[in-house]
């Protein structure tokens, strides 16, 4: 006998998915997009990227190595829901402290299991990222109509800035690095690289990357001014990843991005930072059928040839074309072609669309953060 189902998800073309639900009862609306990264299910969910969006897992086995204290990528999930294939199992790894379902339940995320979700993916892939409602009802009682009127009516992320709602309240200064076995995080000692960080949704490992390479952070919310970012006399400024229309940030954002420009000390950008810039130098951003959303993308480095399997979450990108005269492509993805980064000719000024932190998803581009305080290392020596 088939179980009653206790979730459901409804697009707003009226598609309906049943499945049973786990995590948090109650209904929520957003953009729905599909991951196929096989691990990092825990970070994908605290990623700020991902406000406003539901996340399909193409990879069946979500849950079974439960969470832990140490992957949140920020305090809470930040993404709507999540949809599964398999219904979590009791978590089997030594690091998990409490079982997926539990967690979200706590934090307050809707989740569903027993979903197609290769049928789901497909028609993400053909009709784009469709806006949908997901409920979660224990006894199974679900106000369809209700439902897809509620999908409809959610107004999309085009032209929605979710930077100010997922930043930080205030600035705060970061000394934690990456994990490694057996220590686990540890904090960097000495001097270092001051770097400011504009955090539009960042995610700790970035900012652990960053002290990892030799960098004395501090972090400023989104809105920060270019004055308050110089009055910190960084050497360097990065710019971070987060969630929402790149063109509505960029409002706020852009005119102090130019009067950092505008000082000659290196900037680096990853995924909204590299929109970001691109915005700052002349380009424009377009919004992605479906976008990219996995730790398995493939992306061609123009300059020295190399390959390097990427993880991505986007759904915005940079349009090539409307690159001004001096900011050079850098990079490109090898699945549909799209801008994957962008340098200015003879500055050290760079940024990529991809996330070279791993977390979750291969370490093949850390380089750039090694790069970025190379650029910082090179600008003392020539001013000094």
């Amino acid at each position: 006998m088939t179980a009653k189902p206790t979730a459901c998800l409804v697009l707003a073309d009226g598609t309906v998915f049943y499945g049973q639900g786990f995590g948090a009862t109650g209904r929520t609306t957003a953009e729905l997009c599909f991951n196929t990264a096989m691990t990092g299910y825990q970070e994908i969910m605290t990623d700020p990227s991902y406000a406003g969006q539901i996340v399909t897992f193409t990879f069946p086995h979500i849950g079974n190595t439960g969470v832990n204290e140490e992957d949140d990528e920020t305090a809470d999930p930040v993404a709507e829901g999540m949809v599964v294939k398999w219904d979590p199992t009791a978590s089997s790894n030594w690091r998990a402290t409490a079982e997926l379902g539990d967690w979200l339940a706590r934090r307050g995320r809707i989740a569903m299991g027993g979903v197609d979700t290769r049928r789901l993916t497909r028609a993400i892939r053909a009709q784009g990222a469709p806006h949908v409602a997901m409920a979660h009802d224990p006894n199974g009682n679900f106000d369809l109509e209700a439902l897809v009127a509620a999908a409809r009516g959610f107004a999309g992320l085009e032209g929605l800035d979710l930077a100010k709602e997922v930043t930080c309240a205030q600035s705060y200064t970061w000394d934690e690095q990456r994990w490694a076995w057996p220590e686990g995080f540890t904090k960097r000692e000495g001097p270092g690289h001051k770097v400011v960080a504009i955090d539009y949704g960042a995610k700790r490992n970035i900012l652990r990357c960053l002290a990892s390479a030799g960098c004395d952070v501090t972090v400023l919310p989104a809105t920060a001014t270019e004055e308050d970012v110089m009055a910190l006399n960084p050497d360097g400024v990065f710019l971070s990843n987060g969630p929402g229309d790149p063109a509505a940030t960029g409002a706020y954002a852009v005119p102090m991005i130019q009067g950092v420009l505008a000082r000659d000390i290196p900037v680096f950008g990853i995924c909204l930072g590299h929109q970001m810039l691109a915005l700052a130098l002349g380009a424009k951003t377009v919004k992605m059928n479906h976008g990219h959303h996995g730790a398995n993308h493939p992306v061609k480095d123009l300059d020295t040839g190399k390959v390097e399997i990427t993880s991505m979450n986007h759904g915005f990108t940079v349009d090539s074309q409307t690159l001004p005269k001096g900011v050079l492509e850098t990079h490109v993805s090898l699945f549909d072609g799209s801008n994957c980064g962008i340098k200015v000719d003879g500055k050290p000024i760079f940024s990529v669309q991809y996330h070279p932190e791993a977390s979750p998803g291969p370490q093949d581009s850390y380089y750039l953060f090694e790069r970025f305080a190379e650029a910082m290392e090179a600008r003392a020596k020539a001013t000094a």
